[in-house]
């Protein structure tokens, strides 16, 4: 039976995830490293990050990380040279910073090699008025 693609989903919002290969390892980067306050951890560990709950799932040992998207983590702050001169100082390598159209942003990566982002609006008085603006292109 197919339904017609005007009928709407009925979808909520669980969490983001990324595998890993050592969870102990994992948890002591997101939340020792990053700060990320860890909520509870059973099979998972997860970390509340102003209200999105991001989770790490291990994979079992000697398993291959599943996927290769391009999905990444993004971090927004204020003053992305001073985050990344933090970063530094914590013995994390980044990507220098790139300009983009409504900011800047530079990268680096997990104990598993999944990418993160931090992103720097471009100085607005609401920064979530670049979002509000963006035109969707279908």
């Amino acid at each position: 039976m197919r339904l017609s693609s005007s009928t709407k989903l009925k979808l909520s919002f669980d969490a983001v995830f990324y595998y890993v290969t050592d969870i102990q390892t994992s948890i002591a980067f997101y939340r020792d490293t990053l700060g990320l306050p860890m909520v509870s951890r059973d099979y998972v560990a997860r970390f509340d990050l102003e209200g999105v709950l991001v989770e790490l799932v291990p994979v079992p040992p000697g398993s291959v990380v599943p996927g290769n998207g391009n999905a990444r983590l993004c971090f927004s702050v204020s003053n992305v040279e001073e985050t990344l001169g933090e970063l530094h100082a914590r013995g994390i390598e980044t990507s220098l910073i790139k300009k983009k159209h409504g900011g800047k942003l530079a990268f680096f990566h997990d104990p598993d090699g999944n990418e993160l982002c931090l992103w720097e609006y471009a100085k607005v008085e609401d920064p979530r008025e670049i979002v509000k603006s963006a035109v969707l292109n279908n």
